[in-house]
C-alpha cells in the first residue's frame, strides 16, 4: 500500500495539472463577451421650437347655405326645358316654359275687357264732372273698371308664370320633370342648391362649449379628396342646449372657389379654439408612452439615456414638450424599441427636421371630444 500511495499521488497531480489550462480558457472568453458593448443603430431628430394648437374635432354632412325646391306656380303641361342637372343657373334665370296657349287667350280677353271699361270709366268721369250722371253711377263705373284691371294684372301674372324661374343662384341638383309632363300649381320641378358657402352643422358638448366663439378658424377633411384640406371658420353657434343630448349646434362655414366641395360630402371639421407660440417641440415618433408615463431616448456622446417628459398639445407631426427637453436636444425616433437607459448607439440616418405648421389646415391637436 505505501509503494501505491506516491503513484496515487502523482496521477492525481497529473490530472489536476491537464483540467487547469482548460478552465483558464473558458474565464478569459466570458471576460471578452462582457466587456464588448452592444451598439444599436438609430434615426435621430433635434428638438425645436414653434407653434402648436388645440382643436376640437368633430364630423358632419355639408349642405348648401342656399337649398330650394324651384314649383310651379301654375298648373300646366311642361313645353320646354332649358337646363340639365348640374347647370349654374342665375336667380330669376327661365328654367322650363309650360304650354301658354289657353293663359294667352284669358290674357288678351282680359285685355280687351279692360279698354272696354276704362273707355266707360273716362267718359263717366267727364260726366260727372259736368254733373249728368249722379255719383252712384259714377262709383259704379270705377268699380268695375278697377275689377277689370285687377282680372287683366292676374292673368298677366299667371301668364308669366308659365316661365318657370329659379328664384338663387347655384347649380341644379335635380331636375324632376319632362317635356310633355303635367305639372300641378305648387309642385317642385327642379331642386337648386347654391354652392358657395356650403356649412358643416357640428353639435358640441356643453362642456366644450365655452372654448368657441363665433369666427374661430376652422378646417375640413373630406374622404372624396385625400390629402387635401380646406380653410373654413365657426360661423354661428346656437344660444340654447338641446336638453336630450346635452350638445349645442355649432355651424362652421367653408368657402371653396374650386367646386371641389359638394353638398352631402362627409367631412372631419377641426376648430382651432388654442395656440402656444415658441413652445418645445418633438416628433411624434421620438414619444413612448407607457403607464400613463411619456418618455424619449435622448443621445449624448452616443449614448441613448431615457428621459422623462411632460407632453401638452399634439398635432399631426409633433408634440409640445411642457418639461424634460430644451431646444436643440437630439432625440431617437428610430429604434428606441431596442434601447434601455444609456445604451450605446450608433447614427444610421439623422431626421429631417420640420418646423410645426401653425395655419388652421394643419394643426391637429389636443383631441377634444
Amino acid at each position: 500500500m505505501r509503494k501505491l500511495f506516491p503513484v496515487i499521488c502523482l496521477v492525481a497531480a497529473a490530472i489536476l495539472i491537464s483540467t487547469q489550462p482548460g478552465c483558464g480558457r473558458r474565464s478569459h472568453s466570458d471576460d471578452d463577451d462582457d466587456d464588448k458593448a452592444v451598439v444599436v443603430p438609430v434615426e435621430i431628430e433635434r428638438v425645436i421650437s414653434g407653434e402648436i394648437a388645440t382643436y376640437f374635432t368633430g364630423t358632419a354632412s355639408l349642405e348648401a347655405e342656399e337649398e330650394t325646391d324651384v314649383v310651379a306656380k301654375v298648373g300646366g303641361v311642361v313645353k320646354t326645358i332649358f337646363i340639365e342637372e348640374g347647370d349654374f343657373v342665375g336667380a330669376g334665370q327661365v328654367l322650363a316654359r309650360l304650354d301658354d296657349e289657353k293663359l294667352t287667350v284669358q290674357m288678351e280677353q282680359a285685355t280687351a275687357n279692360l279698354r272696354r271699361l276704362e273707355h266707360e270709366y273716362n267718359r263717366n268721369m267727364d260726366l260727372f264732372e259736368s254733373k249728368l250722371i249722379s255719383d252712384q253711377e259714377f262709383q259704379s263705373a270705377k268699380y268695375d273698371y278697377e275689377h277689370q284691371k285687377a282680372v287683366y294684372d292676374l292673368s298677366k301674372l299667371e301668364l308669366e308664370y308659365t316661365a318657370i324661374r329659379s328664384p338663387i343662384s347655384g347649380l341644379v341638383a335635380e331636375r324632376m320633370i319632362k317635356v310633355g309632363n303635367m305639372v300641378l300649381t305648387n309642385q317642385p320641378v327642379f331642386r337648386v342648391t347654391g354652392w358657395n358657402p356650403l356649412l358643416g352643422v357640428l353639435f358640441v358638448p356643453e362642456r366644450q362649449i365655452g372654448k368657441l366663439r363665433v369666427g374661430q378658424v376652422a378646417s375640413l377633411r373630406v374622404d372624396a379628396v385625400e390629402g387635401e384640406e380646406f380653410p373654413g371658420r365657426v360661423e354661428r353657434i346656437s344660444p340654447v342646449v338641446d336638453p336630450s343630448t346635452g350638445t349645442v349646434k355649432v355651424t362652421v362655414e367653408v368657402r371653396d372657389r374650386t367646386k371641389t366641395l359638394k353638398p352631402g360630402m362627409f367631412a372631419r371639421i377641426n376648430i382651432v379654439h388654442d395656440v402656444h407660440s415658441n413652445t418645445v417641440l418633438v416628433s411624434k415618433d421620438a414619444v413612448i408612452t407607457e403607464d400613463r408615463e411619456s418618455s424619449v431616448f435622448v443621445v449624448r456622446d452616443s449614448t441613448a439615456y431615457k428621459q422623462i417628459v411632460e407632453t401638452g398639445y399634439i398635432n399631426s407631426s409633433h408634440i409640445e414638450i411642457l418639461d424634460g427637453l430644451t431646444e436643440g436636444d437630439t432625440v431617437v425616433t428610430t429604434g428606441k424599441g431596442s434601447l434601455k437607459d444609456s445604451t450605446k448607439v450608433e447614427l444610421v440616418t439623422q431626421g429631417t427636421e420640420k418646423v410645426a405648421v401653425t395655419d388652421s389646415s394643419s394643426v391637429a391637436a389636443g383631441q377634444d371630444q
